[in-house]
């Protein structure tokens, strides 16, 4: 999401030079889990202090990044964004997490590139 060229594929994701970032598309039935519950959820899945990198995987696609449907998402990740920095989280290192109204479109990726981490026990070493 995020990038410049329409449907791209992952070798132009990875060159860094669309703009795009791997995303996951959440669909949620919110009477059954809250927003705010999915954002505490990202935030304690990756590290959001470190620029272009998310574990092994290193690049511009790897950038922490929420896309956003509403003022109301864009609102509640700016508030734990702001509430984790100031408790210190993440050993009091700044947010880098990008936090961008709606209007991306989500490219899936190819087949052999979904459920990358199934299919080959890890992340990838690009």
């Amino acid at each position: 999401m995020g990038g410049t060229l329409d449907n791209p594929t992952y070798e132009q994701v990875c060159s860094g030079v669309t703009g795009h970032a791997e995303a996951v598309e959440i669909h949620y039935d919110s009477s059954r889990v809250s927003y705010s519950r999915l954002v505490s959820l990202f935030f304690a899945l990756h590290d959001p202090t470190t620029p272009d990198r998310q574990g092994a995987n290193q690049g511009t696609q790897y950038r922490s990044v929420a896309f956003c449907d509403s003022p109301e998402e864009v609102q509640e990740l700016n508030r734990q964004i702001c509430a984790l920095e100031n408790e210190g989280a993440f050993g009091g290192k700044p947010f880098v997490t990008q936090v961008i109204d709606s209007g991306p479109t989500f490219w899936h990726a190819e087949d052999y590139h979904q459920d990358y981490y199934q299919k080959h026990r890890g992340f990838c070493s690009r």
